[in-house]
């Protein structure tokens, strides 16, 4: 449990270190924080949706081998 608190309490330390270092900043260095963070954003999102992309497709191979050994079982059947 000590080990959590502690682990807590540098993260918001951090935090607090980086909230404050941000509003001593000037303005261009501002802009700059905000940029980087909204590049990290889109990268993150794109990311994501190409891992949504890839799931999307290998479930649809799955259900397409699902399909074709129905059929097959389905032909053997009535053949």
């Amino acid at each position: 449990m000590g080990n959590k608190t502690n682990g807590v309490l540098a993260l918001l330390g951090l935090g607090a270190l980086a909230y404050w270092k941000y509003k001593k900043s000037t303005p261009e260095e501002q802009q700059a924080v905000k940029d980087k963070i909204n590049t990290a954003k889109g990268n993150l999102n794109k990311f994501g949706n190409d891992l949504k992309d890839k799931a999307n497709n290998v479930a649809s191979q799955v259900q397409d081998k699902a399909n074709e050994a129905k059929n097959k079982i389905e032909d053997a059947t009535q053949g």
